[in-house]
């Protein structure tokens, strides 16, 4: 009896070793902004325009890149990028979306880049809800046409600010059920995240159009994750690509196709 135990304690003394370094080292995984390099960007060059989002955190920086034709006010798509990414990397990639008229802001996250302050579910919340009202304010888009996309842990961002405020659509590319369910598969207990970014009760509780977009072999967010999502929500769309989750090609036939079909666009 006395071996059993001591293996017991043993197997115990490790996983709550495990438990301790999964909840002390899990924003350092999933939010590893301390690797990621600002790049020397021409906004102007772009474009684009340059504003500081005030919250609780200090200042957070968001780029708006203005449509290229078309009316206004017009659409505005929010973007948040995934969580090894900087806006820096996207100023090229709305030329489609810009030619039919849209505008895109793209928002940092707190810490990431330039940005003051450090990353959480709830500081990430904070930042996209003041870029919403920041753009709302403006008079200069179609308040009924303010569209959410996310990608990867980006899709928690614009899923959360759609509990908030009344985005016309919701994009979620190469996103996921939740941040549990990613930890799960390392055996971290679903009540020691922190940020568990609940894409699916959110998505559950969302109304309006929802447009999937998940690469087909998918290494760090399995396809698995969009075919729950589209299953939670009658009605959504769900576009199973040819690629993984950082080789997708920019799937802006599906997307512009989204957004017309529901006169986003």
């Amino acid at each position: 009896m006395s071996a059993a135990r001591a293996m017991l304690l043993a197997a115990l003394s490790l996983a709550a070793l495990w438990c301790l370094l999964a909840f002390f080292a899990q924003r350092a995984l999933l939010f590893p902004r301390s690797l990621i390099a600002p790049l020397e960007v021409d906004l102007e060059q772009h474009g684009g325009e340059r504003v500081w989002l005030p919250s609780a955190s200090g200042r957070t920086e968001a780029w708006l890149l203005p449509p290229r034709a078309g009316p206004s006010p017009g659409p505005l798509l929010i973007f948040a990028h995934g969580n090894g990414e900087l806006i820096d990397h996207w100023v090229d990639a709305f030329g489609p979306a810009r030619a039919r008229g849209a505008s895109a802001l793209l928002v940092e996250y707190p810490g990431y880049g330039r940005s003051e302050g450090a990353p959480s579910e709830a500081a990430i919340s904070a930042v996209m809800l003041a870029a919403y009202d920041w753009a709302a304010a403006q008079g200069r888009f179609d308040r009924d046409r303010i569209v959410g996309w996310g990608r990867s842990l980006g899709g928690g961002a614009v899923c959360a600010l759609a509990e908030q405020r009344p985005l016309a659509a919701l994009v979620l590319e190469s996103s996921f059920t939740s941040v549990r369910s990613l930890a799960a598969r390392f055996f971290v207990p679903g009540f020691l995240v922190r940020d568990p970014f609940d894409n699916l009760a959110r998505v559950r509780r969302f109304e309006r159009p929802l447009l999937l977009l998940h690469g087909e072999h998918d290494e760090v967010i399995a396809v698995q994750h969009a075919h729950a999502l589209h299953a939670a929500v009658p009605g959504a769309e769900l576009h199973i690509l040819p690629c993984g989750h950082n080789d997708c090609p920019r799937p802006w036939s599906q997307l512009l196709a989204f957004l017309s079909a529901h006169g986003l666009l």
